[in-house]
């Protein structure tokens, strides 16, 4: 059986963790303050779900959610991740991170900058632009006729398969958008960057972390990355 170890309990993390655990997905979760802070989230999460450390989580199973700020990436030691599937969902915030010169003189994209360091795993750009509350909301069964779809970006096209499979278990099509090099094109900013599956699109931005979703089929998602621009990442002020 598939277990999928999760790096990062934050709202993303613990978001896919409870889908994993609906899809009878056995999960182990990590973060950087140590199995006993996650008592309350694996309780809740029932007994498909354990604690660990982040060498753990990492080596729980072929899957690997990586949630962690951009910048905290490179504590986690490359060799946890050599040859395991990465499901990647990071995004540069300037306020939060600071400024990075290689993302904003766009050298590479921010999932280009994680696979550096993470040489030898297979990295999968995935669940970063989704805001948390709506990935329970939007999930769906394979049959259903209001699935949501979700991009994937990956240099490695055995990962990618296998990633998509695994979200398309948790309840999401998904929409192959290339390599990480084209992966900015649902990054922040992005027309395919979380508003995209807000039910409302006039929502205040001060209210989206409370805002009903709505459904995103593939093609409606396609054509958005389709008619992306690319954001001058070296203006975002977020």
């Amino acid at each position: 059986m598939t277990t999928l170890g999760i790096i990062g309990s934050g709202n993303i993390g613990a978001a896919v963790a409870r889908l994993a655990v609906a899809a009878d997905i056995p999960v182990v979760v990590a973060n950087s303050r140590g199995p006993e802070s996650l008592s309350g989230l694996v309780a809740e999460l029932g007994p498909p779900a354990t604690a660990g450390t982040v060498e753990q989580a990492a080596e729980a199973g072929e899957f690997v959610l990586l949630s962690v700020p951009l910048t905290a990436h490179t504590a986690i030691p490359a060799a946890f991740l050599r040859g395991r599937t990465v499901l990647d969902t990071s995004n540069y915030y300037p306020f939060r991170d600071g400024r990075i010169a290689e993302l904003d003189d766009e050298k590479l994209t921010t999932s280009e900058l994680v696979q550096r360091h993470f040489e030898g795993a297979g990295l999968v750009k995935v669940f970063n632009n989704i805001l948390a509350h709506h990935i329970p909301q939007l999930a769906r069964p394979s049959d259903a006729s209001d699935r949501t779809a979700l991009p994937v970006a990956g240099d490695d096209a055995g990962a990618k398969a296998r990633a998509a499979a695994l979200v398309e278990r948790l309840g999401f099509d998904t929409v192959d958008v290339g390599p990480l090099t084209e992966s900015w094109r649902f990054e922040p900013e992005a027309a395919a960057y979380t508003r995209l599956y807000v039910a409302d699109p006039a929502t205040p931005d001060e209210r989206l972390l409370d805002a009903p979703g709505a459904p995103v089929p593939a093609a409606v998602l396609r054509s958005a990355l389709d008619g992306a621009e690319r954001v001058r990442v070296a203006e975002r002020t977020f």
